[in-house]
């Protein structure tokens, strides 16, 4: 990439920082993680979401401690300490069209600044909406919480609905969900990280310096001594 194009790239997601208040990407969802989520315009029923006995037997034999064990000062203290090392928090909106926006967050924010976000980003500010989790499905309510206390560190999934009543789906907009100029900003944080690592120098090679080919002294072989034979001798 010519470092012209680097810099309209670098432009784009400095005014969207300034126009929405924080760090966006757009990406676009997979059909297979599409699939497996089930994000649709229309949505499952409530039962497909339902927490199963294997659910739970999962998430128990990942428990790696048992906090009844230790005592409350002990179980507060090590919380405050996980709390302090957790600023940076990545939350992912994925839409039902299959386009997931990225933004980040402070884990001391609430879920309402995320709303926030939302209410400016979409295309149709003026109808309801609401963000839920999946497995199970669970609708998010408490906006005063904040990140962290809602179990999104260092980083969450959510998804985006229209609040519409049961059985009247056809009311609610089938796309796009986002404002033009933040779907401007689809794929180009692939296209800068890839320039990013094209422009890298590469680590030069030292020169490979030949040794001195070692010629091994040889010694003048010592002269021997001439010895008569006994018949000389005599």
């Amino acid at each position: 990439m010519d470092p012209e194009s680097a810099k309209v790239i670098q432009a784009k997601f400095a005014a969207a920082k300034e126009k929405y208040g924080r760090d966006i990407r757009v990406f676009e969802t997979s059909a297979a993680s599409a699939n497996t989520s089930d994000v649709s315009s229309t949505e499952e029923s409530d039962g497909f979401y339902d927490f199963t006995a294997e659910d739970y037997y999962r998430l128990l034999a990942t428990k790696k401690e048992d906090k009844h064990l230790k005592t409350r000062k002990i179980r507060e203290a090590e919380e405050a300490a996980r709390r302090s090392r957790i600023t940076k928090v990545v939350i992912r909106v994925r839409f039902p069209d299959n386009y997931t926006l990225e933004a980040t967050f402070h884990a001391s924010e609430t879920i309402q600044s995320l709303v926030d976000l939302l209410v400016k980003a979409v295309a149709h500010p003026e109808l309801p909406f609401y963000l839920y989790t999946t497995p199970p499905k669970k609708q998010i309510k408490e906006m005063s919480q904040d990140f962290y206390s809602a179990g999104f560190v260092p980083g969450a999934i959510v998804y985006f609905a229209y609040n519409v009543p049961k059985g009247d789906d056809d009311s609610a907009p089938s796309g796009p969900f986002l404002q033009e100029d933040v779907m401007s900003l689809l794929g180009l944080e692939f296209v800068q990280e890839q320039a990013e690592t094209t422009q890298q120098p590469q680590p030069e090679s030292e020169p490979a310096i030949s040794s001195p080919s070692v010629v091994p002294e040889v010694k003048p072989a010592a002269d021997k001594k001439k010895i008569k034979p006994k018949w000389l001798k005599m």
